[in-house]
């Protein structure tokens, strides 16, 4: 019997242990006990920092993370209860009515309060769009100017007069002597042809003039397509000697940037012998991301710098962009076109490319102004006398240190631009206290 009466006594005082445990914190809250938070509001004092729907009419810590409760000032005690302070009828409309953004509310800062957080106000102008890509490209050689040299005969190299990678040959100049008797007997059967028309160019018969000068022509094509030029075959009609060796000759100037023939050696049609490439001209390929592809187009303006000439600028413009995307970069590859004329831009040079694009005009503000959620934009509007309105904006162009507004602000307008983070966090609690003490459920706590 002993037993069952401590199991009783025991019961009897963890129960009420609870009630005074509760009796507690409806004080805390409230201010009164058995108080609700909304009857209590009137008089609400305090509020802590990391959870707004504590609040209290006396000093204390939070019961859930055991942070100091602050005072709440007077101004944002009148909009936490939801009772509506004195109407003033020279307060700014925009005081008067329902914050524009959801989860935020209207800020007032004194002079002081803003000297501390360093704010900052700029006006809303309208200023051209400019966007500056900067990407880095690297020279290569203008494909519309490399020429490859070869030949369609079977020989041997005699002579090699451009034997060295990196000469500089002009157009016309001899590269290269080939021994090939297939082209001798060519320039023999030529030279035979022009004897067998004037013996019978005085034929009183017809058909015998007329094959005499077939066989003439049919000879004549066959050298020419052996690439023989025309001052070659007038060379062979008034010396009437056919010419050992053939000369292959420099279809431009430019560099021999590759060589791929020896003296002495034998070649084969369709050997590449030289590669010549006129460098007056050249490419930068550059890469720009996905996103940067609206702002570029043919013809653009584009300038070049280099470490090789500190302090200069090339400029050039755009030539093409590729039709394909990389899959692994995201990118795209852009040509861009520079003259040369020095030639003191060498392929497999390193460039930092600029690409300014022009788009007109529009209103801007200072990227700082500009507050990113993930979701959308937000700016806070200066209405006067210490009073940040938040409001939601759209925003177009992302300039280098601007935004372009394309809803939600006039020109002329005042935004804030420096310290607006802490406002930012001040808004965000003056409009939690405000919904918990209107009856709105509570934003999920911090777990600590």
């Amino acid at each position: 019997m002993s037993r069952s009466r401590c199991v009783v006594a025991a019961a009897v005082m963890a129960l009420l242990v609870t009630v005074a445990g509760v009796g507690w914190f409806v004080t805390n809250r409230s201010g009164q006990p058995g108080e609700t938070a909304e009857t209590a509001a009137g008089v609400a004092k305090y509020h802590c920092p990391m959870h707004p729907t504590m609040v209290s009419d006396r000093p204390g810590d939070c019961p859930i993370c055991g942070m100091r409760m602050v005072p709440i000032e007077e101004e944002d005690t009148h909009e936490a209860t939801g009772h509506a302070a004195p109407a003033d009828a020279s307060a700014p409309e925009a005081e008067r009515q329902a914050p524009a953004v959801a989860d935020r509310a209207a800020v007032r800062l004194s002079a002081q309060k803003q000297q501390l957080i360093g704010a900052k106000i700029t006006e809303v102008v309208r200023s051209p769009l400019r966007r500056v890509i900067r990407t880095v490209g690297r020279v290569t050689y203008d494909e519309t100017r490399l020429r490859h040299v070869h030949t369609k005969i079977a020989g041997y190299v005699e002579r090699l007069h451009a034997n060295a990678t990196g000469e500089l040959v002009r157009e016309g100049q001899p590269l290269l002597e080939i021994y090939s008797p297939e082209l001798l007997a060519s320039q023999q059967e030529y030279l035979v042809a022009l004897k067998a028309r004037s013996r019978t160019a005085g034929s009183p018969l017809p058909g015998v003039a007329d094959s005499g000068a077939e066989l003439v022509a049919s000879a004549r094509r066959r050298l020419e397509l052996f690439d023989l030029t025309d001052d070659q075959i007038g060379e062979l009609e008034r010396t009437g000697q056919a010419r050992r060796t053939v000369t292959l000759y420099a279809p431009i100037s430019g560099y021999i940037i590759r060589r791929n023939v020896t003296q002495g050696e034998r070649i084969e049609p369709g050997t590449m012998l030289l590669d010549v490439a006129d460098l007056s001209r050249v490419w930068v390929l550059a890469s720009i991301y996905e996103y940067e592809l609206p702002f570029v187009r043919t013809g653009q303006k584009a300038a070049m710098t280099l470490a090789y000439f500190p302090g200069r600028t090339f400029e050039g413009r755009v030539g093409l962009i590729y039709p394909t995307l990389d899959a692994a970069t995201r990118t795209v590859q852009v040509r861009l076109e520079f003259a040369n004329p020095r030639l003191e831009l060498k392929p497999e040079m390193y460039a930092e490319v600029l690409i300014e694009a022009e788009m007109g005009e529009g209103l801007t503000v200072p990227d700082s102004a500009v507050i990113e959620t993930g979701t959308r934009s937000i700016v806070f509007v200066d209405q006067g006398g210490g009073l940040f309105e938040p409001r939601e904006v759209e925003v177009g162009v992302r300039l280098p240190d601007r935004y372009q507004i394309l809803k939600g602000l006039e020109e002329g307008e005042k935004v804030l631009t420096s310290g607006n983070f802490f406002v930012d966090s001040e808004s965000k609690l003056k409009a939690a206290l405000a919904a918990t003490t209107r009856g709105a459920p509570p934003a999920p706590q911090h777990q600590h």
